[in-house]
């Protein structure tokens, strides 16, 4: 006997699903939606063994009076789990607790709201990266570091900066030239309006001094920028976001204001060993500033470091440029499959 779905549709050989209604002498429990290898698992639990006072986190403690707050944990449960799910907006990630099963597991049906995420996120930074320490120990403890192989490479991220905001000594040289041929431009027509009263209307020619006045004002405005970016280290100048700077991606002429992060992974297990935001364009010098922070245990990012002598590149048309760094202390592994 066939059946018919809502619309009467024959639903002939087809997965039937359950009916919606149906009632349960035994309702199933939040847990069995999560199945054992859920990564969420893992957040739990290594959140719950944190020292969340000693890392700095605020409110780990309750106060006796007032009304009571989520605990740091919930918050911080929340914050990885965007992480890991590549869920950035406070906004998504409210909207995600109200919906998502896993998110509902891990905070205990708890939906703080986007403005409580963002605060959290913003008053525990330094705490934020400790716990980030605290995972890298955790994974040394385990042993996922012991080949002593990590992957660096940068990637670009875009700042709060107009690239209007921003200078360099080219920038304002080719500024400066496109206001000096527009006050040329301006002062042929007040001539022509000299010789030729009839040519070019009184209004006009108000208006062209005026123009000229304001052109004036944003050339002396160049000359301070100018003056600052002399006491710069890197010639920039970035009005809105001062730490940002301008860095050219792999696209021709294409390129954007903002920041170089790097990140060093564990070639076997993908873990993120070390990162690092810079506002240095190129990745050249970066992979000796992982040398302290390589599994290995080597100290130190001078000339003297050993893993300097063993890094390794892609060829220079690659897409992707990464470097591969040996430690002297792991054993002896061929590096050349890697490139």
């Amino acid at each position: 006997m066939w059946q018919r779905d809502r619309a009467g549709r024959d639903m002939k050989r087809f997965i039937e699903g359950e009916e919606r209604s149906q009632t349960t002498l035994l309702p199933e429990c939040l847990d069995d939606y999560i199945a054992e290898e859920n990564p969420v698992r893992v957040v739990d639990v290594f959140v719950d063994e944190l020292r969340l006072n000693e890392l700095g986190f605020e409110g780990a403690e309750p106060a006796a009076t007032g009304r009571p707050s989520y605990h740091p944990a919930v918050l911080l449960k929340i914050y990885i789990y965007g992480y890991l799910n590549r869920i950035q907006s406070s906004r998504r990630l409210e909207h995600e607790a109200q919906r998502n099963v896993e998110l509902m597991w891990l905070t205990g049906r708890l939906a703080p709201d986007f403005k409580t995420i963002a605060d959290f996120r913003k008053d525990h930074g330094d705490a934020i990266r400790k716990v980030c320490r605290e995972f890298v120990l955790l994974c040394r403890r385990l042993k996922l570091f012991t080949d002593g192989i990590v992957a660096i490479d940068g990637s670009k991220f875009k700042a709060v900066n107009n690239r209007d905001k921003n200078f360099t000594d080219r920038k304002l040289q080719a500024r400066m030239e496109q206001l000096e041929e527009s006050i040329k431009r301006y002062l042929v027509e007040l001539d022509r309006a000299d010789r030729d009263p009839t040519a070019v209307l009184p209004d006009r020619v108000a208006h062209l001094k005026e123009k000229i006045a304001k052109i004036k004002e944003q050339m002396r405005t160049l000359g301070e920028i100018g003056e600052q970016m002399k006491a710069s280290e890197d010639g920039q100048i970035s009005l809105t976001d001062p730490d940002a700077r301008s860095m050219a991606t792999s696209g021709r002429g294409t390129g954007i204001v903002g920041y170089n992060v790097q990140a060093a992974v564990d070639a076997k297990h993908h873990m993120i060993v070390a990162h690092e935001v810079t506002n240095v364009g190129h990745d050249r010098d970066q992979p000796g500033r992982y040398c302290q922070a390589c599994p290995g245990g080597h100290g130190g990012a001078g000339p003297d470091c050993p893993g300097r002598s063993r890094l390794l590149r892609r060829p220079q048309n690659s897409r992707v440029r990464t470097c591969w760094h040996r430690c002297a202390c792991a054993e002896a592994i061929d590096l050349g499959k890697h490139c």
